[in-house]
C-alpha cells in the first residue's frame, strides 16, 4: 500500500467536526441503504432545506437544496432568520418524507408556524405538491411505527401570556393515504426543568419507544434530552443520568452550543447523533460561522441508555467500519459555465430563476438583474454562499455600467438585513463610474467617502472579500495589480450573537443563520439594470 493510500484510508477512520462547516443547524440525519443524508434549517435562503450525502460518515457532498420553488415555498417579505425550521427527513414504504416547518413570526409570545409535507422516491426529486399540515408548533417531524402507522410530532406553542411559551411536545395521527392528519394532538412529553423543549425526534429501538429533544435554548445553554417509555403515548422517563450532550458549562471546549440532534445506525449497528454546534471566535462570544452540524459516535447497550463519552462534544470522532468514499474536490473558481447555479450558491428570499438571474445570455457569466435595496424583503437580488472558515475570501470580476447613484453592483459580506459590508461600483452625480464601500451595524449605516475609487475607465473590475479572523478586507482590480482598501470592517457583526435583540424580555430580532459572502445587485429605481459576473472564486486558508 501507498504512503498516500495510507493516509487516505487513516483519514477515512475519523469523522473531524464539525462535518458541515458554515451555517448548517437543525441536522436531521438519515440512512437510506448505504446513502446518508443530512437535511438542514434555511431560514430565509432559497433553496429551502440544504441536503448533503454521504457514504462513509466522513465524506460530505452538497446536493443543493430540496424546496427549490414557491410551489414549495414562498418566501416573499419573510422576515430575517424566519422561512424554514428544522427539518426532517425520513424514509418509508419507498418514499422520502420531508417535513418542514415555514415560521413566520416570532415576536410577543407569537410563532405563527405552518407546517408542510413533501414526498419523493428519489431524494433529487422531483417532489410532490405540500401537504399543509398544523400550525400548532414549529419542529415537526415524522415517526413510522412498526405497526404501519404514522405520526406526526412538533412543538406545541402556547401564546397565552403567563404561560410557557413552548407548552410541550405533542403527537397526532398522520394518514398516508389520506394526505391528512387524523383526530386530535396529544401531549407526550412536558420536558425537564431545563425548559424550551423542541425539536423532537422519536425512534423505536430495544423495545422502547426513545424521544429526543433539544433543550435549553439553541444558543449557550443547549442540549440534547433523552427519554424513553413502552408505550408509544407515555409516559416518557427523562434519563436519570442527565443530557446525552451538552457543552454547557465547558468554555473550553472548541465546539460551542451543542444541541438539537437527530439519531442514525450504520448496517454494523453502529449508532450516531447528528447535532448543531457553533465555533465562537473568543470564548462565549460571537460564531460567525453561524451553527454548524456535527456528528457523535453513541454507545447504546442492550437494555441501557445512550450515551456520549463525557456527554460532550468532540473535535475528532471514531468513524464507523464502512468503506472509505471521497468525494471529488469542489473547484475553488466557479466559471458559470453550465445552466444552473452549482449547490453551493444560495439566494436570498426568492429562488434562482429566470426572471432575474441568466446564466446563458452571456456565456460563462452570471448576470444578476438589479432587485430591491438591502432591507427589501420581497425581491432581493442577492447570492451567496456560506462562509465556511474563519479565513476564507471570495474573488469576482463584475462588469457593470451603472445609469445613476440607484444601482449598484459588487461583493458583500452578508447577514440579514440590518448587518452588512458591501463594496460596490455605482456612479457619482458628476457622472464617474466609482466605486464605494457601505457598512450596516444593526440597522445603523456607515459609508466611507474617503476610501471612493474612481472607476471610470470603463471594463470589468476584480472585487475581492476576504474574512480575516474578526475582520472584513477588500480589495479591487482595476488595470494592475490588486489594491487593498485601508479599512478594516468588523466581522463579528455577522453573527447570531450580534443579530440578536430583546426588548423588554421579547424578541424584536433573532439570529439563526450565519455569514455569507455574495454578489449582490440593486436596482432601486426599477430601471432594469444587470450585472455580468465573470466568474467567483472561493478559497479557504
Amino acid at each position: 500500500m501507498s504512503t498516500e493510500t495510507t493516509d487516505v484510508a487513516t483519514a477515512a477512520r475519523v469523522i473531524h467536526n464539525p462535518v458541515l462547516t458554515g451555517f448548517h443547524p437543525d441536522p436531521s440525519i438519515l440512512r437510506v441503504g448505504t446513502d446518508y443524508y443530512l437535511a438542514t434549517s434555511t431560514f430565509e435562503w432559497y433553496p429551502g432545506v440544504r441536503l448533503h450525502h454521504s457514504r462513509d460518515l466522513v465524506h460530505w457532498r452538497a446536493l443543493g437544496g430540496i424546496v427549490t420553488e414557491r410551489r414549495l415555498l414562498d418566501l416573499r417579505g419573510c422576515g430575517d432568520s424566519n422561512g424554514v425550521w428544522a427539518p426532517d427527513l425520513t424514509w418509508h414504504d419507498g418514499e422520502f418524507h420531508l417535513v418542514y416547518s415555514d415560521v413566520a413570526s416570532f415576536t410577543g409570545g407569537y410563532w405563527d408556524p405552518q407546517n408542510f409535507l413533501v414526498t419523493a422516491t428519489d431524494v433529487a426529486g422531483p417532489w410532490s405538491d405540500p401537504v399543509k399540515l398544523h400550525g400548532h408548533g414549529f419542529d415537526a417531524s415524522l415517526f413510522h411505527d412498526d405497526d404501519g402507522s404514522t405520526w406526526l410530532l412538533s412543538l406545541s406553542a402556547d401564546w397565552r401570556p403567563g404561560r410557557d411559551r413552548f407548552g410541550g411536545i405533542e403527537i397526532q395521527r398522520y394518514d398516508r393515504a389520506a394526505k391528512s392528519l387524523v383526530g386530535r394532538a396529544r401531549p407526550l412529553f412536558t420536558g425537564t426543568s431545563v425548559g424550551l423543549t423542541e425539536g423532537p425526534h422519536l425512534y423505536r429501538h430495544d423495545g422502547w419507544y426513545w424521544l429526543v429533544t433539544a433543550e435549553g435554548g439553541t444558543s449557550w445553554e443547549h442540549q440534547v434530552t433523552v427519554a424513553r417509555s413502552r408505550e408509544l403515548f407515555g409516559p416518557y422517563e427523562v434519563d436519570p443520568a442527565g443530557p446525552l450532550l451538552t457543552s454547557v458549562g465547558r468554555p473550553e471546549l472548541r465546539l460551542q452550543k451543542a444541541g438539537h440532534g437527530s439519531l442514525v445506525q450504520t448496517p454494523g449497528g453502529d449508532w450516531f447523533l447528528a447535532h448543531l454546534a457553533a465555533r465562537p471566535y473568543t470564548p462565549l462570544g460571537n460564531c460567525v460561522l453561524g451553527r454548524e452540524t456535527a456528528i457523535q459516535r453513541v454507545q447504546w447497550p442492550a437494555g441501557g441508555w445512550p450515551r456520549i463519552p463525557d456527554g460532550v462534544p468532540a473535535d475528532e470522532v471514531d468513524a464507523p467500519d464502512l468503506p472509505d468514499h471521497p468525494w471529488p474536490t469542489e473547484p475553488d473558481v466557479d466559471h458559470f459555465d453550465t445552466g444552473q447555479l452549482s449547490p453551493a450558491w444560495s439566494t436570498l428570499r426568492r429562488p434562482a430563476a429566470p426572471d432575474w438571474l441568466d446564466l446563458r445570455a452571456r456565456p460563462s457569466h452570471l448576470r444578476i438583474h438589479g432587485g430591491q435595496s438591502p432591507v427589501g424583503r420581497q425581491t432581493p437580488s442577492l447570492v451567496a454562499r456560506r462562509v465556511g472558515a474563519t479565513h476564507c475570501s471570495l474573488e469576482t470580476v463584475v462588469d457593470f455600467d451603472p445609469l445613476d447613484h440607484r444601482q449598484l453592483a459588487g461583493i458583500t459580506a452578508y447577514y440579514n438585513t440590518r448587518n452588512w459590508h458591501h463594496l460596490y461600483l455605482t456612479r457619482a452625480d458628476d457622472g464617474r463610474r466609482v466605486l464605494e464601500l457601505l457598512s450596516c451595524d444593526s440597522g445603523r449605516r456607515t459609508a466611507h467617502p474617503e476610501l471612493t475609487v474612481d472607476a471610470d475607465g470603463g471594463g470589468p473590475v476584480g472585487l475581492r472579500a476576504t474574512f480575516d479572523g474578526p475582520v472584513v478586507r477588500f480589495g479591487y482590480r482595476l488595470t494592475d495589480g490588486w489594491q487593498e482598501l485601508p479599512v478594516a470592517a468588523d466581522a463579528t457583526i455577522l453573527s447570531d450573537e450580534h443579530a440578536a435583540l430583546i426588548v423588554d424580555g421579547e424578541p424584536a430580532a433573532w439570529g439563526f443563520t450565519g455569514a455569507f459572502l455574495g454578489l449582490w445587485v440593486q436596482d432601486l429605481g426599477g430601471d432594469g439594470g444587470h450585472a455580468d459576473f465573470d466568474l467567483a472564486a472561493y478559497r479557504e486558508r
